[in-house]
């Protein structure tokens, strides 16, 4: 294969990934990819948990499948970071999360951008000396990155949150700190965005305007969260994903000059912290070219459906649970499908995936019953047992449901409840007959341990019971683009917060 050939293959969009994917140039020699071998830093995957969401399964033998990637934005000051952010040294938060769920067709992507103050169910996270954390209600989201204090922070424990939250499998994490953001910038000479209003906050300077930014002042721009709008984190995510849109435009425009694309390679490379399964030059040139064929006009992004509780952020149910059950379908957040996986084999809805215990009926829940803590604890170490009895108790309507992997030798299951959640826990038995339930005042919530009483392939299903939101029907085979629609609307709460990454810089910048 010629170079010209190869250079034409080069990945033309990354969806906040956009500097990953330019490694996709192979023709740049075995050195340089030894170079970018030596750049990359992986994360210990002994940190993922046991219990996960199941990998989606393709319509046919070979077929692809849908792809989910956690891109974090760590703000930690160590490294030199602390230079472009200012502020003391120590652990980050993720500041920015952003999960990329590529649809199956890899012609179609969105990107959900999660609130850091949203607060949700942090599961079991494994700690610098082995150990295992116990689950924490209502915590704000970034906090997980800082379980443990590991000096370059904890993105298993949040990739782990991740998944309990929305029911989809993550792939692959990516973490880039404010060095990478400027040295990638600059590589490729400045991005465009615009600046609502000229802001002098917090040390950061910026004019109002469209503008082409790099360096520390394209950091700045990514950082402010003063001086726009309510001075939200809401409105700086949108400025975010403007940004994203707009570097993902420019590496597009570059065309395929390897003097250009290289330097942008070595710089994102020597940002990042990735998963395992990303962790070589050959392994991310894999990964990019398999996005090669996304356009700029079929990116949307969106934020979760929220709202404020108090300085802290709620996530608005069931808009949120619609959105988690839409991607775990693969479909489209208006519904569609993209007609290249089977809606029941990948990354199934709950309703889907798993049955029901003996004698359970669906059970209409009230907003309060629906959104109560509850964890599963596998208590006897079947792998994917807390998995399925998770799936059982959203599929009756409940939706604030974390996975414990903890393992054991339980014979009885067991249901732990604080008695302001006793209606709850009542609903919760019917779910589980054989189980015994206990009165612990202080938990927070429910706890559900599996015992080996427990046997959810012998029960009957409750697909009755989903929470609402399009259907999964039927697929017609693999398509170039979205094809079966969904019998119901997208909820508000979703339009009202998604943005077309072709959309014009300059609109809908700001929150309040």
């Amino acid at each position: 294969m010629s170079s010209s050939t190869r250079r034409r293959r080069i990945v033309r969009t990354a969806v906040g990934l956009a500097a990953v994917l330019v490694l996709s140039v192979a023709g740049a020699g075995a050195w340089f990819y030894h170079r970018l071998d030596s750049n990359i830093t992986t994360f210990d995957a002994g940190g993922v948990a046991t219990e996960r969401p199941p990998a989606p399964v393709p319509v046919t033998p070979g077929a692809s499948v849908p792809v989910n990637v956690l891109v974090l934005g760590s703000d930690t000051r160590d490294d030199g970071n602390a230079d472009l952010g200012g502020g003391e040294e120590g652990v980050g938060h993720s500041d920015t999360a952003i999960l990329l769920h590529v649809y199956a067709d890899h012609k179609h992507a969105v990107g959900v951008s999660i609130p850091r103050d949203a607060l949700v169910t942090i599961p079991s996270c494994k700690l610098p000396s082995g150990k295992w954390t116990e689950p924490r209600t209502n915590q704000m989201f970034n906090s997980a990155f800082t379980i443990g204090e590991f000096p370059q922070g904890n993105p298993a424990c949040t990739q782990n949150t991740v998944e309990a939250l929305t029911g989809l499998r993550i792939d692959h994490t990516i973490v880039v700190d404010f060095k990478g953001v400027a040295a990638m910038t600059e590589a490729i000479s400045g991005v465009d965005v615009c600046v609502p209003n000229d802001v002098n906050s917090h040390n950061i300077k910026l004019r109002k305007g469209l503008q082409k930014l790099s360096g520390q002042p394209a950091v700045d721009y990514l950082r402010a969260r003063y001086g726009f709008g309510d001075n939200s984190d809401i409105g700086r995510m949108k400025r975010q994903q403007a940004f994203l849109s707009s570097m993902i435009s420019k590496i597009q425009g570059l065309g395929f000059s390897l003097p250009t694309l290289l330097p942008l390679a070595d710089a994102a490379t020597r940002s990042l912290t990735v998963d395992e399964g990303l962790g070589t030059a050959m392994k991310l040139v894999d990964f990019t070219q398999s996005l090669q064929g996304i356009k700029l006009a079929d990116i949307t992004f969106v934020t979760t459906p929220w709202r404020f509780s108090g300085e802290r952020v709620a996530l608005v149910h069931p808009d949120v649970d619609t959105l988690w059950k839409l991607l775990r379908e693969d479909r489209t957040l208006d519904g569609r499908s993209t007609g290249k996986t089977d809606p029941g084999g990948a990354s199934p809805s709950p309703a889907a995936s798993s049955p029901a215990a003996p004698g359970a009926s669906p059970t209409t829940l009230s907003p309060e019953q629906a959104a109560v803590p509850i964890t599963l604890v596998n208590g006897v170490g079947t792998p994917g047992l807390a998995g399925k009895g998770a799936a059982t108790v959203r599929a009756q309507g409940f939706q604030n449901v974390t996975l414990d992997a903890t393992s054991g030798s339980r014979l009885r299951t067991e249901i732990a409840y604080d008695p302001a959640f006793k209606t709850a826990a009542d609903q919760l038995a019917l779910l589980f007959p054989q189980a015994r339930s206990v009165e612990e005042p202080g938990a927070g919530g429910i706890i559900v341990t599996l015992g080996r009483d427990y046997h959810p392939a012998a029960a009957t299903g409750l697909d009755a019971a989903a929470p609402a939101g399009p259907a999964a029907g039927p697929t017609t085979g693999p398509t170039a683009g979205p094809t079966t629609a969904a019998p119901s609307g997208v909820p508000t709460g979703i339009a009202e917060n998604a943005r077309g990454a072709d959309t014009d810089p300059c609109k809908d910048l700001t929150f309040g």
